[in-house]
C-alpha cells in the first residue's frame, strides 16, 4: 500500500476493534485486514502487534493450534478505552469529511 503512514492509525483500531471481540492473531488479523484492503506483510504487522502489547493496548498469550504455537492477542482495558476515543475520533472526522462534499 503506496500510503501506508497515512493509513496506519485505521490499521490499529482495525486491530483493537477485533481483539476487544475475542482472541486475534497475526495470519487471521493480515486475512481480516486484506478484506478492508489492507495489504500487510509478517513483517509489517507483527512489528504493529509488538509496539501495541509494550504500549498496554494489547495483551498476548500462546495457544497450542495443531500442534503449534500460535501468540493470540487480546484488548486490555487501556485498549478498550482508546478504541472507544478512535471511535469517537473517526465519527468526528467521518461528518466533517462528508460535509466537505456539500
Amino acid at each position: 500500500m503506496r500510503d501506508r503512514h497515512l493509513f496506519a492509525g485505521l490499521v490499529r483500531l482495525h486491530i483493537l476493534h477485533h481483539s476487544t471481540h475475542g482472541s486475534v492473531f497475526g495470519l487471521g488479523l493480515m486475512e481480516e485486514l486484506g478484506h478492508h484492503g489492507y495489504k500487510l506483510s509478517a513483517g509489517t504487522l507483527y512489528p504493529i502487534l509488538h509496539n501495541m502489547e509494550k504500549a498496554g493496548y494489547l495483551i498476548s498469550s500462546t495457544e497450542v493450534v495443531d500442534g503449534r504455537n500460535r501468540r493470540m492477542y487480546t484488548a486490555t482495558e487501556a485498549g478498550r478505552a482508546a478504541l472507544q476515543l478512535g471511535k469517537d475520533r473517526v465519527r468526528e472526522l467521518y461528518r466533517e469529511l462528508l460535509e466537505d462534499e456539500h
